[in-house]
């Protein structure tokens, strides 16, 4: 290569590195700083107003102590495991529906896509109205179907069920985009040839499109597990910022919230929060690890 190709390679890679020098900055400053910086207030006591002092893990200590986060993790699960698992089945069938080339099935491919477009706080305070004991919209049709009122947000039971339905109310549409691109790909050969060997339609998508869509289906169950780990926009608004009737919707969104800003204790709040980011993480690596396994 000649001194002048060396020269032009040189002045491209430098170019190179200053277009991505600016994201960079942005990665380190508003990324990489905050969460170094929440790693170090959760060996301290903290209200981010006086100078914070170093304990150690005296923080780790009280909150695997505290009952009360025992009750926020079971209620964390339980309302991942209620939102996520209905997301997902309700997805691949709609998905399935929605992949027929029938006429006029655009528009309710624009109807299923319409909770994309809504704020999570608005759909709260709609599905807040909807929920209502006395003249919400759901305890109105029921008193069509002569049964009772249900206090959906008012008993501790149904609290937790109200949650769920609106958590997938508002996951089906993004789940659902991700698996019908997903079965968009798969090569209609597949399917003729099935049909000329005789399985039927549901032979034809528990044999081809499930396993052909298997990387689409985990990337659905990890990114809807993440979302419903978090949860506290929806949880806030529906049920309050105290955890609901008798503590049944006081999840881990909600228990962070109420150290950091009711509290003042940040430091608490930032062991929390690293407490629910390594949950995540195990639980991220081992839906990756079993797709692997299931890959070979």
């Amino acid at each position: 290569m000649s001194a002048r190709g060396s020269a032009l390679q040189r002045r491209r890679a430098r170019a190179g590195r200053l277009f991505v020098l600016p994201n960079l900055a942005a990665l380190l400053v508003f990324m990489a700083f905050p969460l170094g910086y929440s790693l170090y207030l959760s060996f301290t006591r903290s209200d981010l107003f006086r100078p914070a002092t170093f304990v150690g893990i005296t923080n780790y200590r009280q909150l695997f102590a505290d009952p009360l986060f025992g009750i926020a993790l079971r209620n964390t699960v339980v309302f991942t495991v209620g939102s996520v698992l209905p997301t997902v089945l309700i997805s691949l069938g709609i998905a399935a529906l929605l992949n027929r080339k029938l006429k006029g099935i655009a528009i309710f491919r624009t109807i299923i896509f319409v909770p994309l477009a809504v704020s999570a706080v608005v759909m709260a305070v709609v599905w807040q109205f909807v929920f209502n004991t006395d003249n919400g919209l759901l305890n109105i049709m029921l008193g069509w179907l002569h049964l009772g009122p249900v206090p959906w947000l008012v008993d501790p039971h149904w609290a937790m069920v109200s949650l769920c339905l609106v958590s997938v109310w508002k996951g089906v549409p993004f789940a659902t985009v991700v698996l019908l691109a997903a079965m968009g790909g798969i090569d209609e050969n597949l399917y003729e040839a099935a049909r000329i060997d005789g399985a039927g339609e549901l032979r034809r998508f528990f044999a081809i499109t499930v396993p052909l869509i298997r990387a689409a289906l985990s990337f659905v169950v990890i990114i809807s597990t993440i979302n419903a780990f978090q949860a506290f926009d929806q949880v806030y608004v529906l049920t309050g910022g105290n955890g609901g009737p008798e503590s049944a919707t006081y999840v881990l969104g909600i228990m962070l919230f109420q150290h950091a800003f009711g509290f003042g204790e940040f430091g608490y709040a930032c062991a929390l929060a690293w407490v629910m980011f390594a949950i995540l993480l195990v639980l991220t690596g081992l839906q990756l690890r079993r797709g692997r396994q299931e890959d070979t």
